[in-house]
Protein backbone atom coordinates (compact mmCIF):
# COMPACT_ATOMS: atom_id res chain seq x y z
CA UNK A 1 0.00 0.00 0.00
CA UNK A 2 1.17 3.53 -0.78
CA UNK A 3 0.30 6.61 1.24
CA UNK A 4 1.49 10.22 1.17
CA UNK A 5 4.67 10.81 3.18
CA UNK A 6 4.40 12.83 6.37
CA UNK A 7 7.05 14.66 8.38
CA UNK A 8 7.28 11.60 10.67
CA UNK A 9 8.64 9.68 7.66
CA UNK A 10 11.53 12.06 7.02
CA UNK A 11 14.18 10.33 9.13
CA UNK A 12 13.24 6.74 8.20
CA UNK A 13 13.42 7.72 4.50
CA UNK A 14 16.96 9.06 5.04
CA UNK A 15 18.00 5.89 6.90
CA UNK A 16 16.62 3.69 4.12
CA UNK A 17 18.35 5.80 1.45
CA UNK A 18 21.69 5.53 3.28
CA UNK A 19 21.66 1.72 3.39
CA UNK A 20 24.81 0.55 1.51
CA UNK A 21 22.80 -1.61 -0.92
CA UNK A 22 20.50 1.29 -1.79
CA UNK A 23 23.38 3.74 -2.21
CA UNK A 24 25.19 1.26 -4.48
CA UNK A 25 22.40 1.45 -7.09
CA UNK A 26 21.58 5.16 -6.69
CA UNK A 27 22.58 8.02 -8.97
CA UNK A 28 24.09 9.77 -5.95
CA UNK A 29 25.94 7.36 -3.71
CA UNK A 30 27.26 9.46 -0.85
CA UNK A 31 25.76 9.13 2.60
CA UNK A 32 23.14 11.81 3.05
CA UNK A 33 23.40 13.83 6.25
CA UNK A 34 20.48 15.10 8.30
CA UNK A 35 20.82 18.73 7.13
CA UNK A 36 21.04 17.79 3.44
CA UNK A 37 18.02 15.50 3.77
CA UNK A 38 15.98 18.11 5.68
CA UNK A 39 16.65 20.67 2.93
CA UNK A 40 15.61 18.16 0.24
CA UNK A 41 12.45 17.25 2.21
CA UNK A 42 11.50 20.92 2.51
CA UNK A 43 12.04 21.53 -1.25
CA UNK A 44 9.93 18.50 -2.15
CA UNK A 45 7.09 19.56 0.17
CA UNK A 46 6.94 22.96 -1.53
CA UNK A 47 7.12 21.65 -5.12
CA UNK A 48 3.77 20.85 -6.77
CA UNK A 49 5.54 18.77 -9.43
CA UNK A 50 6.81 16.30 -6.82
CA UNK A 51 5.20 13.66 -4.65
CA UNK A 52 6.74 11.36 -2.06
CA UNK A 53 4.82 8.24 -1.10
CA UNK A 54 5.51 5.71 1.62
CA UNK A 55 5.14 2.02 0.88
CA UNK A 56 3.70 0.06 3.79
CA UNK A 57 3.95 -3.70 4.10
CA UNK A 58 1.75 -5.27 6.74
CA UNK A 59 1.04 -1.80 8.16
CA UNK A 60 4.77 -1.08 8.63
CA UNK A 61 6.51 1.69 6.65
CA UNK A 62 8.94 -0.18 4.40
CA UNK A 63 9.89 1.94 1.38
CA UNK A 64 9.55 5.17 -0.53
CA UNK A 65 8.35 6.07 -4.02
CA UNK A 66 9.38 9.46 -5.40
CA UNK A 67 7.58 11.07 -8.33
CA UNK A 68 8.99 14.24 -9.83
CA UNK A 69 8.73 16.47 -12.88
CA UNK A 70 5.02 15.67 -12.89
CA UNK A 71 3.80 17.37 -16.07
CA UNK A 72 0.05 17.10 -16.53
CA UNK A 73 0.12 18.79 -19.95
CA UNK A 74 2.63 16.23 -21.27
CA UNK A 75 1.12 13.38 -19.24
CA UNK A 76 4.53 12.40 -17.91
CA UNK A 77 6.64 12.08 -14.79
CA UNK A 78 9.93 10.68 -13.53
CA UNK A 79 10.07 8.20 -10.69
CA UNK A 80 12.26 6.13 -8.44
CA UNK A 81 11.93 3.97 -5.36
CA UNK A 82 13.85 2.17 -2.65
CA UNK A 83 13.08 0.02 0.34
CA UNK A 84 13.92 -0.39 3.99
CA UNK A 85 16.45 -3.09 3.07
CA UNK A 86 17.52 -3.72 6.67
CA UNK A 87 14.03 -4.08 8.13
CA UNK A 88 12.61 -6.11 5.26
CA UNK A 89 15.64 -8.42 5.17
CA UNK A 90 15.30 -9.05 8.92
CA UNK A 91 11.67 -10.06 8.34
CA UNK A 92 12.50 -12.17 5.26
CA UNK A 93 10.32 -9.91 3.09
CA UNK A 94 12.78 -8.03 0.88
CA UNK A 95 12.07 -9.80 -2.43
CA UNK A 96 8.26 -9.76 -2.21
CA UNK A 97 8.35 -6.13 -1.05
CA UNK A 98 10.61 -5.20 -3.96
CA UNK A 99 8.11 -6.69 -6.41
CA UNK A 100 5.08 -5.18 -4.65
CA UNK A 101 6.39 -1.61 -4.32
CA UNK A 102 6.87 -1.37 -8.07
CA UNK A 103 3.45 -2.85 -8.81
CA UNK A 104 1.81 -0.51 -6.29
CA UNK A 105 3.62 2.48 -7.82
CA UNK A 106 2.48 1.59 -11.34
CA UNK A 107 -1.13 1.22 -10.17
CA UNK A 108 -0.89 4.52 -8.29
CA UNK A 109 0.44 6.39 -11.32
CA UNK A 110 -2.07 4.74 -13.66
CA UNK A 111 -4.88 6.01 -11.44
CA UNK A 112 -3.57 9.61 -11.16
CA UNK A 113 -5.89 12.22 -12.64
CA UNK A 114 -5.97 15.98 -12.86
CA UNK A 115 -9.44 16.56 -14.16
CA UNK A 116 -9.47 14.75 -17.50
CA UNK A 117 -5.66 14.56 -17.70
CA UNK A 118 -3.75 11.37 -16.89
CA UNK A 119 -0.13 10.30 -16.68
CA UNK A 120 0.71 8.04 -19.60
CA UNK A 121 4.52 8.21 -19.57
CA UNK A 122 6.80 7.16 -16.69
CA UNK A 123 10.52 7.84 -17.02
CA UNK A 124 13.39 6.55 -14.89
CA UNK A 125 17.13 6.10 -14.82
CA UNK A 126 18.65 2.77 -13.81
CA UNK A 127 22.31 1.90 -13.39
CA UNK A 128 23.57 -0.75 -15.79
CA UNK A 129 24.80 -2.80 -12.83
CA UNK A 130 21.27 -2.95 -11.40
CA UNK A 131 20.30 -5.90 -13.59
CA UNK A 132 17.48 -7.10 -11.34
CA UNK A 133 15.59 -3.79 -11.60
CA UNK A 134 16.30 -3.50 -15.31
CA UNK A 135 14.85 -6.98 -15.85
CA UNK A 136 11.81 -6.31 -13.69
CA UNK A 137 11.24 -2.96 -15.44
CA UNK A 138 11.15 -4.77 -18.77
CA UNK A 139 8.50 -7.20 -17.47
CA UNK A 140 6.45 -4.19 -16.32
CA UNK A 141 6.48 -2.61 -19.79
CA UNK A 142 9.48 -0.27 -19.52
CA UNK A 143 11.69 0.04 -22.58
CA UNK A 144 15.27 1.26 -22.84
CA UNK A 145 15.26 4.68 -24.51
CA UNK A 146 18.98 5.39 -24.37
CA UNK A 147 22.12 4.64 -22.41
CA UNK A 148 24.76 7.14 -21.42
CA UNK A 149 27.74 7.53 -19.15
CA UNK A 150 27.35 9.50 -15.96
CA UNK A 151 29.97 10.53 -13.42
CA UNK A 152 29.01 9.13 -10.00
CA UNK A 153 31.41 9.68 -7.11
CA UNK A 154 34.42 9.94 -9.40
CA UNK A 155 33.53 6.87 -11.50
CA UNK A 156 32.02 6.68 -14.96
CA UNK A 157 28.87 4.57 -14.78
CA UNK A 158 26.56 3.40 -17.56
CA UNK A 159 22.97 4.56 -16.99
CA UNK A 160 19.82 3.39 -18.78
CA UNK A 161 17.01 5.86 -19.42
CA UNK A 162 13.83 3.74 -19.40
CA UNK A 163 10.26 4.66 -20.23
CA UNK A 164 6.86 3.09 -19.80
CA UNK A 165 4.18 4.43 -22.12
CA UNK A 166 0.58 3.42 -21.99
CA UNK A 167 -2.32 4.64 -24.09
CA UNK A 168 -4.24 7.59 -22.75
CA UNK A 169 -7.40 6.46 -21.02
CA UNK A 170 -10.51 6.82 -23.12
CA UNK A 171 -12.90 9.21 -21.52
CA UNK A 172 -16.48 8.27 -22.10
CA UNK A 173 -19.14 10.91 -22.03
CA UNK A 174 -21.31 10.59 -18.99
CA UNK A 175 -24.43 8.64 -19.81
CA UNK A 176 -27.57 10.67 -19.96
CA UNK A 177 -30.39 9.49 -17.80
CA UNK A 178 -34.01 10.39 -17.91
CA UNK A 179 -35.39 11.29 -14.58
CA UNK A 180 -37.84 8.74 -13.34
CA UNK A 181 -41.29 10.15 -12.93
CA UNK A 182 -43.56 8.66 -10.33
CA UNK A 183 -46.43 6.75 -11.78
CA UNK A 184 -49.80 8.32 -11.44
CA UNK A 185 -52.34 6.27 -9.57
Amino acid sequence: MLRPATDEDREPVRIWRNHPDVRAVSLTQHEIGAAEHAAWWQRVAADPTRTVLIYERGGIPAGVVSLWDIDWDAGSLWWGYYLDNAGLSARGELLPAWIQIQRDALRYVDALRDGERAITVMEAEVLDANEAVRSFNKRQGFADIETYDREIDGRTVLVHHVRRTRPAPITQPAPTTQSAQPEEK
